[in-house]
This record gives structure tokens, sequence and C-alpha cells, in this order.
């Protein structure tokens, strides 16, 4: 084509800057094959080959997490799950993690309400002995008195320095408003109280009830056989035996909370707000349809709620909301720092956002695109690394999820309607049973607070939680 012909043709194509590019249809996701084996002492043993690189990512998953904690002793999950790598048999803390740095190991551990994982990524020429240093941290951990002491001072110095951070108060105070004694009504870091009455026999018996085979899956992905990380593994956790007894497990009840609750901070430039209240657990057949739903609520940054609170009234730099699924119901919670001065007014706009979802001002079809693609586009990436993989095949085994769920979730999340948003959020989402939590200057809001219409604030004390 000449350069005359060339120009001409690039005349007739009209570009409408006004409007994004229209999104092409979704591609399909396979998730690599996981294969599974048992162990006699009940240790399952997943493996998913991932030879891109000549690594290998173990997450050994226990299904106990911080609702595990025995009463009054919140926090001991966490703590015994810190005692972990301070050592086994002769070998002290340092010395355990001078082994792990000479094979060039990546390790961590990590605690929620349902479960704990410890996890190693090193080359593969070391799996066997990275997975042998796994097992003594988990299945042989030392325990000792003096490592205890010092761990749980480390903790209870981090509980007073979060006392001084009001998001932290805010999230912690408002599990305890939602679950009160129920094992969900706790973070997993505990109280100062309860820490300050443990005994490392509290940790050596927590962990022979819960850190046990039989609640335990060893991940293994990456350049690796399935043969062979189970024969690996029979070696190194083979001796590794169930204790009698067992840890609490945490039941369904849970108490009905005030409407609005305050903790007084005096002279706060902003508040604190958390609204919500107990929703669903994990395998609720909805979970698609909410993910949506949540999505355009306050999920992103172009949600409801933040052009609502943010954009168009300038009263936070940010608002996000989040259903926390988890085994048993976890919350649905909308979470922002507001002005102090506009503290009510982002109250009344949140809970009005909140029931306009549910049918008043259902999801437009623009808004449904949106909310799907923000799930979908890019879903791939999160899957492109033995550690992100790794992660996947743990939320199978915490939760009972199919192999094929991540397969299948671009498809699932593509067929919600807006009919199915409206119909999950009336289902699931009560404007009349929120809970609101403000951590802010009651002197400065509370002539305000009346005409929300959510009767006297309840004002707790602030070292209550």
């Amino acid at each position: 084509m000449s350069a005359p012909d060339t120009a001409s043709a690039a005349r007739e194509i009209k570009i409408d800057r006004s409007r994004l590019p229209e999104p092409g249809p979704a591609r399909p996701f396979a998730f690599p094959a996981i294969e599974k084996s048992t162990l006699p002492n009940g240790l399952r043993v997943w493996t998913v080959c991932h030879p891109q690189v000549p690594v290998i990512a173990f997450d050994l998953l226990v299904r106990r997490g911080a609702s595990a904690d025995p009463h009054g002793k919140d926090g001991l999950a966490a703590l015994t799950a810190d005692m972990l790598d301070e050592g086994s048999g002769d070998r002290s803390a340092i010395e355990m993690h001078e082994a792990l740095a000479r094979l060039g190991a990546q390790f961590d551990t990590d605690i929620g309400s349902d479960a704990a994982s410890v996890s190693v990524t090193v080359l593969t020429r070391f799996a066997g002995r990275a997975l042998t240093l796994l097992a003594d941290v988990v299945a042989r951990p030392a325990l000792r008195d003096d490592d205890f002491t010092r761990v749980r001072q480390l903790r209870l110095h981090r509980l007073t320095q979060l006392r001084d951070m009001p998001g932290v108060v805010a999230d912690r105070a408002f599990l305890k408003l939602l679950y009160g004694s129920h094992p969900y009504g706790h973070s997993p870091i505990g109280n100062e109280a309860a820490l300050a009455g443990m005994t490392v026999d509290d940790v050596r018996a927590f962990h022979a009830a819960a850190i046990r085979p039989s609640v335990a899956t060893l991940i293994a992905v990456g350049e690796c056989d399935h043969g062979a990380v189970v024969r690996l593994a029979t070696e190194a956790f083979g001796d590794w035996c169930e204790a009698s007894g067992d840890a609490v497990t945490p039941d369904g009840a849970v108490p009905a909370a005030a409407a609005l609750n305050i903790i007084p901070r005096s002279n706060a430039p902003q508040s604190e707000l958390r609204i919500g209240h107990v929703a669903v657990p994990r395998d609720t057949p909805d979970y698609h349809p909410l993910l949506v739903a949540n999505t355009i609520l306050g999920g992103q940054f172009v949600s409801r709620i933040n052009l609502n609170l943010r954009e168009d009234k300038g009263f936070t730099y940010g608002a996000r909301t989040a259903f926390e699924f988890r085994r048993l119901p976890g919350p649905f919670v909308l979470q922002v720092s507001v002005q102090t001065t506009a503290t009510a007014r982002a109250i009344e706009e949140s809970i009005g956002e909140i029931a306009g979802i549910r049918g008043p001002r259902p999801v437009t079809s623009e808004e449904l695109a949106l909310g799907i693609a923000a799930l979908t586009r890019g879903y791939a990436r999160n899957f492109e690394t033995a550690e992100q993989i790794a992660r996947a095949v743990m939320q199978l085994a915490l939760f009972d999820l199919p192999d094929d769920y991540f397969a299948q979730f671009v498809p699932a999340v593509a067929r919600v309607t807006t009919d199915d948003v409206s119909r999950v959020m009336a289902r699931h989402v009560d404007p009349a049973r929120l809970t609101t939590l403000i951590v802010g200057d009651l002197d400065v809001i509370g002539a305000d607070l009346g005409a929300l219409g959510l009767g006297d604030p309840v004002v707790l004390p602030p070292d209550a939680f």
C-alpha cells in the first residue's frame, strides 16, 4: 500500500475516546490437576505439577485456627503457631532458621479463624531436606520455657501498640460486638488478660490436641512428582501421631448486638466506622452472586459506596465492603475512616447504599458488567507462581471445595444476573440487623447521632477489647 493509501485508511478509523473499549469474551482458565494420597496417620498429601521453574512450594494446612482457642485463652492458637519455629529437638530457634537459610528457603507461618498454615519454598533439589525441617517445625517443636516467655512478651507488647491504632481497635471491637463469646468473636492475637495468664503447658497441650495429622493437608506445588513427594512425606511425617482429645471447635450461636455503639477517642481527627452483621458461610450456594454484589456495592474503587463517600461527598479517602467467608457464617462488613464532622452523614449514606442495592436501587446492566469484569479479567494472574497455586489449593482443602472450583469460577461469575444480585442481597443482608461501631470523638459527633434513628449509642470502654 502506498503512503497516500495508508493515510487515507487511517483517516477512516474513528475512535470514540469518551468511552472505554468494549471488553472481549472471557478466556477459559484451566487449573492444573491435583493428585491426592493419604498417609497411614491420616495426613493428606496433595500435589500439583508446575514445572515452569525448578522450585517447590510446600504448605501444611491445619484446620484449627483462632476459633479453636479454649474458652478464656484467646490467642492460644496464634501463640502456639508462633512457637513452632522456635527450635526442634536440640536445635535452637536461631539454629532452625540457619538450617532454613542454608537451603535458601522462604519460610512463613500464618493463622486465621479456621486454620493455621506453615509454608516453605525451596529449589526442587532441596525438597527432602526442606520437608524434614517443615516436619520438625510442625510435628516436633521444642516448645521451651524461655522461648515461650520471650514470644509471649513480644505479643503482649504488640497488643499494647495496637491500642494506639484506631482501625485495629475498631476491627477487634466489631468482632466482639457481632460474635460475643462465640469463637469467632476475637482476633487471632487474643487479648492481654488471656495471654498474661497462659503458660507453656497450655501451648504444649494445645499443640498436642489441635496440631494433628488427621486435620492436616500437606500441599506441594512445583517441579515435583506425586509419588516422590508421598515418599518424602512418609519419611518426614511418618512418626507424627494422633493425640487423645481434641481442641475446641466453634458452634453457631451468636448474640444480638446494639444497633449503634461508640468507643470514645478524644480529639480524634477522623472516625473509624464499621457497619455490618453476621452473614453466610463459605459453602453458601449464593457465593458467586454475593461476590458480584459486593464488588458493585463496595469491593472496587468505582463501587457505589466509594463513589458516594469519596468522590461525591469527599468524606474519606476510601470505603470498602466485604463478605468475610469462613467455615461457619462470617461477617459482612463496611469499613471506612471519615472526617469526624461527617460521621453521622457517612453512616446514613452507607446504610442507604446497603439498603438500596437490595432492591430499591437495583444494579444496572452497566454496573453488573463492570463488576463481573473486575472479578474475571486477569483472573489467571492469580495462579502464576507455585506459591499462588499452593495458596489456592489450600482454599480447596480448607473449605472442601471441588477440584474444578477455580476452572469454574469465571463461568459461574459470568452467569450472575441483576436479579441474582438483588435476590442474594435481600436474602443475606438486612439493614434492620446492622450493627454500627464508631471509634471517634463522642463530644464532637454525639449530638448528630440521634438523627440516625438507631437509638441511643452504647458507649464502650476503650480497654474492653
